[in-house]
């Protein structure tokens, strides 16, 4: 999951007096407490300001896996799925599972990142595998059938549009003819375009043609703006949908990945084209860490956290892999067979030693989206706006945020209680000013973004709010800018390479793929 700087400062203002309207004469509110949690910037930097060490101490494996992210965990899974055993896995953080962990706010499980997975189509098998596998789905009567328990319970998301809740996240109540029209006339293109191009996910099982090349070198603003798609309704949807899945909006995303969106999934659907509802998804109160917590559990202390990956180093008859510890500030020097590279390619491209010439090219073509993620922890339930009622996912239309999730909301429980709700902002669409106030302001400032954009659909957030607690991500996720398409080697002697990056955004079965098959990969290999 799906989570700019260009477009939120602009927004910003508004938002600030906004809420600084819907707070007015309060007087003075307690203080909020809060702070940042969930990653650690100064480990990150620590591979940008190392210097050259002789390792403290030697460790051997046959495999060693660089990164504990979603691929990562895949690779660690595939090979223990084919009885490879002998493998160590090097994590940064102090917890597996990259942007997909998960936190505790007074013992209420709340996501860091990533909260819901879409029910894979068939070129994800290896998901579906995975799914089968923790019990999420099987075969029933020759169909297969989801757990109930784990999908998204009804009602799944709402929108805060002209002063009140509509059902969905499609701009409706209100809106004319002409707007309409326009969102017919975006969802026939979805699916002549599905009709034309081949749109899978994960995006290596689709081959690269002339049009989907043409798409690729494109934003999606200016296909919109060629197809005279210029509502404003419609164009708000679908920079919120971009900004969702790519961190950036439709004035950097490029339109096959804007078109990727819909045309990879479910189509768009009009309001009384089709099917209308919405997509069905698995999600959890912790969010994708409930996947991710179940992958690393059987690695056991294989998992090796607290490592920030120095350099790796291709040898005639292994691989050298260095690591400072961050516990004991030592340097481990790892020798393995093989190492999967599951590290986003930027840092690929700067500890592999002698990086081929396709690492260090895919590092100068990538951007990435900087993320903010807060969890809010409540006392009690918000006072609700006239209409749609709460539900999972609730979104603002207009904001810089892409609204909040509800952990309380998968509960049977009848009786709303103490919750947590979990706020995203990208800010990708100006990436290096965002990274930059992810760094330099104080957690307060984020504390009171998010109070100023919420308070508009909640004015009495403040008074049932006991914490914030703030998750920054650098370089959360790679987003599809505009340029060629290039299918890229996975493999350089020793060196297996899985990530997301690779397919030049950020999802689950992206990563997961990608990891599981470097595993299998290295599984059927010997020395």
């Amino acid at each position: 999951m799906g989570p700019g700087a260009a477009v939120i400062l602009r927004r910003r203002d508004v938002l600030g007096a906004a809420g600084a309207l819907a707070l007015a004469g309060c007087g003075d509110p307690p203080e909020i407490a809060g702070g940042f949690v969930g990653t650690h910037p100064e480990r990150g930097h620590a591979l940008r300001d190392a210097t050259a060490r002789a390792p403290d101490t030697t460790r051997r494996t046959r495999v060693l896996i660089a990164g504990g992210g979603v691929a990562g965990l895949a690779a660690a899974r595939a090979l223990r799925l084919r009885a490879v055993d002998d493998f160590a896995l090097l994590e940064l953080e102090d917890a597996a599972g990259g942007n997909a962990r998960a936190g505790l706010m007074d013992g209420l499980a709340c996501p860091l990142g990533a909260h819901y997975l879409p029910l894979p189509g068939n070129d994800a098998h290896e998901v579906q595998d995975l799914l089968e596998e923790l019990g999420l789905r099987q075969r029933v009567a020759g169909r297969w059938i989801y757990d109930e328990r784990h999908l998204c319970h009804s009602p799944q998301d709402r929108l805060f549009f002209n002063g009140h809740w509509q059902e969905g996240l499609l701009p409706l109540e209100g809106v004319g003819p002409d707007t309409l029209a326009q969102y017919r006339r975006f969802g026939a293109r979805v699916r002549e375009l599905m009709a034309q191009a081949r749109f899978a996910m994960p995006t290596l099982r689709a081959p690269i043609t002339p049009l989907t090349q043409t798409l690729s070198a494109q934003t999606f603003a200016h296909w919109l703006d060629r197809e005279g798609l210029n509502d404003p309704h419609l164009r708000w949807y679908l920079d919120y949908a971009c900004r969702d899945d790519y961190g950036a909006g439709t004035a950097l995303v490029s339109a096959w990945a804007g078109l990727h969106y819909f045309a990879s999934r479910h189509g768009f659907h009009a309001p009384g084209e089709g099917d209308a509802d919405a997509e069905p998804v698995l999600t959890w109160p912790e969010g994708n860490a409930w996947l991710t917590q179940r992958l690393a559990a059987p690695c056991g202390d294989r998992i090796h956290t607290g490592r920030t990956v120095l350099r790796i180093d291709m040898q005639k008859h292994g691989v050298a892999v260095d690591a400072l510890d961050h516990a004991t500030g030592r340097v481990e020097r790892w020798l393995a067979e093989r190492c999967v590279v599951a590290l986003p390619v930027f840092v690929a491209a700067r500890v592999v030693q002698n990086a081929p010439d396709f690492v260090r090219q895919a590092a100068q073509r990538l951007t990435y989206a900087p993320w903010l993620v807060a969890n809010l922890h409540l006392r009690a339930p918000l006072r609700d706006r006239p209409g749609a009622p709460p539900s999972w996912d609730n979104v603002l239309y207009g904001s810089a945020g892409l609204g909040y999730v509800d952990a309380s909301h998968q509960s049977l429980n009848p009786r709303r209680g103490p919750t947590v709700l979990t706020w995203y902002l990208p800010l990708g669409d100006d990436a290096l000013a965002g990274r930059r106030a992810l760094l330099d302001k104080p957690w307060t400032h984020w504390r009171e973004q998010v109070l100023a954009d919420l308070s508009v659909s909640h004015p009495d957030l403040r008074d049932v709010l006991l914490r914030v607690d703030i998750t920054r991500y650098g370089h959360a996720m790679a987003c599809p800018t505009p340029g060629p398409q290039v299918s890229w080697p996975m493999l350089e002697g020793r060196l297996h390479f899985a990530h997301s990056d690779w397919s030049g955004y950020s999802v689950f079965e992206e990563a997961f793929t990608r990891g599981h098959l470097a595993g299998a990969a290295i599984a059927g290999l010997r020395g």
